[in-house]
């Protein structure tokens, strides 16, 4: 399951979302620290912004952030990334981090971003386990990433640069963002990126049919993991709460994070329309039992032809406003055509 980073979602805008874009951004422009996102409920611990503009900055400044306080370079150049969701933010506003944790060793950074966009980023590790080391050696001015899975090593980045953590990821990406973007000196570039997505999303529900016709056809979004029970993504997630944007109708007991089925359990994907990933190898998850049997195959989805493979390392790992677009891209594609 691989990471990515991307630059930004202007290339996959259409002229009428960059006109809904240069509006949003007259309105950004006027209230910047409007959080806006839908998932504003899940920002526990994720300090707002709180220091001076990126075009104001002309010195270090004081980040808030879930860890307490850093002071940061008014704006950060040699950035390490140590999750996929810092990565993403750093792609969407324009920077490329001189260093980056891989989901696993050997793995590519990404699988949604293009080659080039990567080429000069280096390794440190993995995500969760990253060599102290090789950060230093790049000297970095400024190290991203979230308490999950660095927070017991902060006081040790942070002897290596100023080091800003989120509290989490997953639902909380947008307010993510706006702290990255913070940290990075780039919050212009943020309220763009989040304009249009905003733009694009509202522009897929009209193609959708509009808000009735959305919220009417329900989705479900099925993992299947090498070595582990398949699970079902809920709305506490980063791919539920892209569906929570879009107004699409959701199965019952979507409360939570994730729901681990047996292939005895299928009917508790029953929806109109499922998409589904495979981490790991595919021969070794229950996907072979799962859809040949018979619970899967009498489920509405099945039997009308909307099943959608989806690509594991943008659906679970894009976590950021390049992945959220080129998502958007993907379901318009399978639900409209």
């Amino acid at each position: 399951m691989p990471p990515a980073l991307p630059a930004d979602l202007a290339p996959a805008l259409t002229r009428r979302s960059l006109l809904a874009l240069a509006s949003a951004l007259a309105l950004a422009a006027c209230g910047s620290n409007s959080s806006g996102g839908a998932d504003s409920s899940n920002g526990a611990g994720n300090a707002t912004a709180g220091s001076t503009s990126a075009s104001a900055a002309t010195g270090p400044r004081t980040v808030r952030h879930a860890r307490g306080e850093s002071t940061v370079p008014a704006r950060a150049a040699r950035v390490v990334v140590l999750d996929t969701d810092a990565l993403d933010s750093a792609a969407t506003l324009g920077l490329t981090p001189v260093g980056a944790t891989a989901v696993a060793e050997g793995a590519p950074l990404s699988g949604y971003l293009p080659a080039a966009q990567l080429a000069g980023i280096k390794r440190v590790g993995t995500i969760g386990q990253p060599s102290l080391e090789a950060v230093a050696a790049l000297k970095p001015d400024l190290i991203l990433s979230n308490q999950v899975r660095d927070d017991k090593r902060y006081d040790e980045l942070s002897k290596i640069a100023p080091t800003v953590l989120t509290k989490t990821t997953g639902p909380a990406w947008r307010e993510n963002v706006r702290l990255h973007a913070e940290a990075l000196g780039r919050q212009s570039e943020a309220a763009a990126a989040e304009a249009a997505y905003r733009a694009k999303a509202a522009e897929l529900v009209t193609a959708l049919g509009g808000p009735e016709k959305a919220a009417a056809t329900r989705v479900e979004m099925a993992r299947f993991l090498a070595g582990a029970p398949t699970r079902l993504y809920l709305n506490g997630t980063f791919v539920g709460s892209i569906l929570k944007d879009l107004g699409l109708g959701r199965p019952a007991n979507q409360d939570g994070f994730s729901m681990e089925i047996s292939p005895e359990q299928v009917d508790q994907a029953a929806a109109d329309v499922i998409f589904y990933s495979v981490y790991g190898d595919a021969a070794k998850s229950d996907r072979a039992k799962v859809m040949e049997g018979s619970l899967w195959k009498n489920l509405d989805a099945v039997c009308s032809g909307r099943v959608f493979p989806v690509d594991d390392g943008l659906w679970m790992l894009g976590i950021g406003y390049t992945g959220a677009g080129l998502i958007l891209d993907q379901i318009r594609k399978d639900l409209i055509g």
